[in-house]
């Protein structure tokens, strides 16, 4: 079953395109590289997918939604359908590992302490950090702080994980880690988009690659 369709899609930014004819699928429960040099495109293709980049040539469907047609009221729906790990963690730096978890929950609708603390548990034993709730991120460790990005990526049961780069800022033995983590994840079922410029990982973690190269997306 594909949840997201690409089919002749050009990538623009500010009105450049960056890739021309882009065609993939993304089945449920697979695990997709999408590889290349620094600005060859890699995370614009992530961006259309969550519409921060519209789509305006070409056929892309992400879950039941035409991102060319997707109105503004809902886009906040799709992005609930999808958990995002960014290089950058983009944790809120004032409160605990827990509190930034509710924090997500409360704006995607979740009612109630009780329950909230319930799926908070769930996902922190997801990825190894079920003692860590207490703790403020710079407490932490690159590779901690990116194991509770994917945490809070898991909280509303994403049919699909997108990852920009999750390893970026991260040492190779840590970076390992993250990337054995996401791979596990896709095995249990839900699918999983990682861009990287770094292809040892596609070597020692293989699965389905794609490569941003000369404007075009190619599998290799």
């Amino acid at each position: 079953m594909a949840l997201l369709y690409y089919n002749g899609v050009d990538i623009l930014r500010d009105e450049n395109v960056i890739l021309k004819d882009v065609c993939f699928q993304q089945e449920k429960g697979k695990f997709s590289y999408i590889i290349g040099k620094v600005g060859s495109g890699k995370s614009s293709i992530l961006k259309t997918i969550y519409c921060e980049l519209p789509v305006t040539v070409g056929e892309a469907m992400v879950f039941d939604y035409n991102l060319s047609k997707i109105k503004s009221k809902q886009i906040p729906y799709l992005r609930r359908k999808l958990g995002i790990v960014f290089q950058d963690f983009q944790l809120l730096t004032d409160r605990s590992v827990n509190d930034n978890l509710v924090f997500v929950l409360k704006a995607t609708g979740w009612n109630g302490r009780r329950a909230m603390m319930q799926r908070i548990e769930t996902v922190l034993n997801q990825v190894g950090m079920q003692n860590k709730g207490y703790k403020y991120p710079h407490e932490l460790s690159g590779g901690e702080q990116q194991r509770i990005v994917i945490a809070r990526a898991l909280l509303n049961e994403p049919e699909m994980i997108i990852a920009d780069e999750p390893t970026g800022n991260l040492d190779p033995e840590t970076g390992a880690q993250i990337v054995g983590l996401l791979h596990e994840i896709s095995r249990k079922g839900t699918a999983v988009i990682m861009t990287t410029h770094n292809y040892r990982w596609v070597e020692d973690f293989p699965a389905r690659t794609m490569k941003c190269e000369n404007n075009r997306l190619i599998t290799v």
